[in-house]
């Protein structure tokens, strides 16, 4: 699985897509994010949609997730709309929002 990542000091304004990939935010993305694998790091920020298999956040991210198995870290800060199957959350993780968690299919 090929792996991008976006440095911390890389802003993108705009969409970005990996097919199969994963993506590794340490910056900051105003846009929609795809991939096979999402994470957010501590210093990375996403203001977008965020659609993948699996999405990790430590940093922050405002708008909503989508994805099969979601993990947030105790310092994520998240906003927004939530749909998982799976949902992990540290302690100290701040979520504000909608959280709608399936259950395995």
């Amino acid at each position: 699985m090929a792996s991008s990542t976006i440095e911390e000091d890389l802003k993108i304004d705009g969409n970005v897509v990996s097919k199969s990939g994963s993506v590794d935010i340490k910056g900051s993305v105003v846009g929609d994010v795809t991939g096979e694998a999402i994470n957010v790091q501590l210093t990375g920020s996403v203001d977008g949609v965020v659609s993948a298999k699996r999405v990790a956040v430590e940093g922050k991210h405002k708008g909503s997730i989508k994805c099969d198995d979601l993990r947030f870290a105790s310092t994520a800060q998240v906003r927004g709309e939530v749909t998982a199957q799976t949902m992990t959350t540290e302690s100290g993780a701040r979520v504000v929002g909608n959280i709608n968690v399936t259950g395995a299919e």
